[in-house]
């Protein structure tokens, strides 16, 4: 089939026969879930793109719709642990409850970085189950889109066949977008880089990117200045070309340390939306690896 058929397929919506009410926690579930399910299913994001995951408000408006959601699709691992069990126990909605065939977390299903051997609060915003932050590896989006689909299925199994030709299709633009994006970022390999938050190890691991510092003294907790002209010193040995930051967080950090290291500042969009350029998945990963490249010069 022509892959710009199957795009087109891919990308067709809409909600006028729409089976299943889906709750996503983060835009690129969303996305995700509309590419495998187009208009079987009606879809609510919880959270926006330029919106911390971590911290977010158990407003009325997601307890209503998370009330009458037949499918929550959401990253799990402590990430929504903040504001999520709140939105599970009012909207006193049984088939989304953990445990639940509702309940869909996409970091069951990726091998996690970054589990601790102990946990301690004065760590910082430590996950127990692992850094949290698994979108940044487009090869994640493979079991997971495996798993999401066999679940969908199992909700709404009269649909068996579409969901399969849809997974199918998915499958073959993910794997042949990711050997072009591989392709692309191939002179990052070995980069070093600074982070503002420990949220890129993913994109790290993937890419090859190396990761000499990072701009939080503990995960969660904003940076002093002093603490910065720390960071500056243990950068000096490294050839660093740019800090990295994801486009909802604040950029002052990056910016102070970029200006009096010589670096690029650059702002990741990090999920679906968080760049005018990245506006489904497939231009997420397009506009991240562009701006990796462009900040590396």
């Amino acid at each position: 089939m022509n892959k710009f058929i199957i795009l087109a397929l891919l990308f067709a919506s809409g909600t006028a026969h729409a089976a299943l009410s889906v709750f996503a926690c983060e835009p690129e579930w969303a996305s995700l879930t509309q590419l495998l399910a187009g208009d079987k299913v009606s879809l609510y994001t919880a959270t926006g793109a330029l919106q911390d995951p971590h911290r977010v408000e158990a407003r009325p408006s997601l307890i209503a719709k998370a009330r009458r959601a037949n499918l929550l699709v959401c990253t799990g691992a402590e990430l929504e642990t903040g504001w999520l069990p709140v939105i599970l126990r009012e909207s006193a909605n049984a088939a989304i409850q953990p445990g639940g065939t509702g309940n869909f977390e996409a970091a069951k299903y990726v091998q996690m970085l970054e589990v601790p051997t102990h946990l301690d609060r004065g760590d910082g915003d430590v996950h127990a189950m692992g850094n949290p932050h698994i979108q940044t590896d487009a090869r994640n989006f493979i079991p997971v889109a495996d798993a999401l689909s066999k679940r969908l299925i199992q909700i709404d199994p009269a649909n068996t066949l579409y969901y399969q030709q849809r997974l199918t299709s998915f499958n073959l633009l993910w794997r042949t977008a990711i050997n072009r994006w591989e392709k692309q970022a191939a002179p990052l390999k070995g980069m070093p880089v600074v982070v503002q938050h420990r949220g890129f190890p993913y994109m790290n691991n993937w890419l090859g990117l190396k990761q000499v510092a990072e701009l939080e003294p503990k995960p969660g907790m904003e940076p002093s200045a002093a603490h910065l002209g720390q960071v500056l010193t243990e950068m000096q040995p490294y050839p660093v070309k740019m800090v990295l930051r994801a486009a909802y967080q604040d950029g002052r950090p990056s910016e102070w340390i970029a200006q009096r290291a010589h670096l690029n500042a650059v702002a990741l969009p990090y999920t679906v939306g968080g760049t005018s350029q990245a506006v489904d998945l497939f231009t997420l990963f397009d506009d991240t690896i562009a701006k990796l490249l462009a900040g590396s010069k």
